[in-house]
């Protein structure tokens, strides 16, 4: 067996770091996670089983909106989440990056 994570094993160590109130892009979960695209991460997230502990609702695409789903679904409850965490949403429906947008902490190299 390989030592090497899968790709979506990668995805999802990534986005287990956002916090609560915080959100990330798919594209920068794919920087971060590496050797993988930002629809990589759009499929991951779809991807997550329903009882799982990723918090897949925290990452949203780089306008700051919420991504329809695939199928046209709504996307009403992963905003519903977001906002029960205390994200903002304007009334056109985009999240303050500035604001609300998490930062990877930077490891000390001292």
């Amino acid at each position: 067996m390989s030592t090497k994570k899968s790709m979506y094993e990668r995805i999802y160590s990534v986005v287990s770091m956002v916090p609560p109130g915080r959100v990330a892009t798919y594209g920068q979960i794919a920087r971060i996670a590496g050797r993988c695209s930002a629809r990589n991460v759009g499929y991951a997230m779809s991807s997550v089983p329903p009882g799982s502990d990723v918090s897949w609702h925290r990452i949203i695409n780089s306008r700051g909106s919420v991504s329809i789903r695939s199928h046209g679904e709504s996307c009403t409850a992963q905003r519903q989440m977001l906002e029960s965490e205390g994200i903002i949403f304007s009334n056109r429906g985009i999240v303050n990056l500035d604001r609300f947008g998490w930062q990877k902490p930077q490891l000390d190299k001292g």
